[in-house]
């Protein structure tokens, strides 16, 4: 008789068991690859990140590296709605460092030095001879901001500013600052280390040219003559008189030694920038700490004007002259007026050779 192998089933739970361990590998086996995935996704991406990071900083971009550099330099900004400017030098040390511009083209920080004065003098053409430097970015327009303006903050006054990179001086020019009062101790506030140029002239030169102006506007004023007087038969000089008093620059330069040392002030002969203007602007660059770029190259004298000009204007290609408003034939004074003007001016005259220990020559 033939007997058959029969093969019994297996338990019940042995069938389970296998089952359970089968879907318990399946779900180890998928955490393990989901794992093993994002580790290897977190390798690729901090090369990737080096990557950028160094073909940044390796940008051969004009002036990335600057602004890089400049970004970490910014320490203090002064604070929005902070009527207590005195207080900004203690937050900014270096005279406001500004914000970056997202366009990464540079920042606008307040002023590091400044032309105060003195009001027809010349202080238009040094500001665009300066502008020609490639390490000096100036405000085009006279702001006002320490004689008119103070009251609007220094977050107002730094944007009005152009943008600069590091390295560059940011600079503006507000000729009346050199005879107003509150001015010195305004700026001092602002910063101890603002350097000051003032271009000065000939006090008596300086009234014509500044009642010339005048007249230009408003042709009905009296004469300079009744002007200069208090009295013309006493001979008593009117003081008052913003022509006359403008060219007391020993009485205005007191004012300003209360608040910042000589070596910060440089006084440009408004004559010698006529007759010499390389020469005078080398002693700028000199006091501004910069390379001497602007020389006798970049000017040629207009006789026409009576004044130098410059070969290429900043910006362009073309010779550029001041405006028409500028070199006014002055009004036939009557000498013996101009004459008691210098004599009412020589006194003072000598005292500002005295301070300033220069001799400019206005008595010869």
């Amino acid at each position: 008789m033939a007997f058959s192998r029969i093969t019994a089933p297996d338990p019940p739970s042995r069938g389970i068991s296998r089952r359970t361990t089968i879907m318990l590998f399946s779900l180890l086996t998928s955490l393990l690859l989901l794992h093993c995935l994002a580790d290897r996704a977190v390798t690729i991406t901090a090369p990737a990140r080096a990557a950028a990071s160094s073909s940044s900083s390796s940008s051969d971009a004009p002036g990335t590296k600057r602004l890089a550099r400049e970004s970490h330099l910014r320490t203090g900004e002064v604070a929005h709605g902070n009527r207590d400017w005195g207080l900004s030098r203690k937050v900014s040390p270096r005279f406001g460092a500004g914000k970056l511009s997202p366009l990464g083209e540079g920042s606008k920080k307040l002023p590091q030095a400044l032309i105060v004065g003195v009001k027809k003098g010349g202080t238009r053409a040094l500001l665009e001879f300066l502008r020609v430097h490639p390490d000096i970015r100036a405000l085009g327009v006279e702001p006002h901001f320490f004689d008119r303006n103070y009251g609007n903050g220094l977050e107002w006054y730094r944007e009005l500013m152009p943008k600069t990179l590091e390295g560059q001086i940011t600079m503006e020019k507000t000729p009346s600052y050199f005879v107003t009062r509150e001015a010195p101790a305004r700026i001092s506030a602002m910063s101890r280390d603002t350097k000051l140029i003032v271009v000065v002239r000939d006090p008596v030169t300086r009234a014509i040219s500044d009642y010339t102006q005048t007249l230009s506007k408003k042709p009905d004023i009296p004469s300079f003559e009744s002007l200069t007087f208090k009295n013309r038969t006493t001979g008593l000089i009117d003081t008052s008189w913003s022509a006359v008093q403008i060219g007391i620059y020993a009485k205005h330069l007191d004012n300003w030694l209360q608040y910042f040392p000589m070596e910060q002030l440089l006084f440009v002969s408004g004559e010698r920038l006529i007759s010499d203007p390389a020469g005078e602007l080398g002693r700028v660059q000199d006091f501004l700490g910069l390379k001497r770029i602007i020389t006798d190259k970049h000017f040629y004298f207009n006789q026409t004007k009576g004044f130098p000009c410059l070969k290429k204007a900043e910006g362009s290609s073309k010779p550029h002259c001041l405006g028409k408003t500028k070199g006014r034939t002055h009004p036939n004074i009557d000498p013996e007026v101009v004459q008691r003007l210098r004599d009412f001016y020589r006194p003072f005259n000598l005292k500002f050779y005295q301070m300033t220990g220069h001799d400019f020559g206005w008595d010869g």
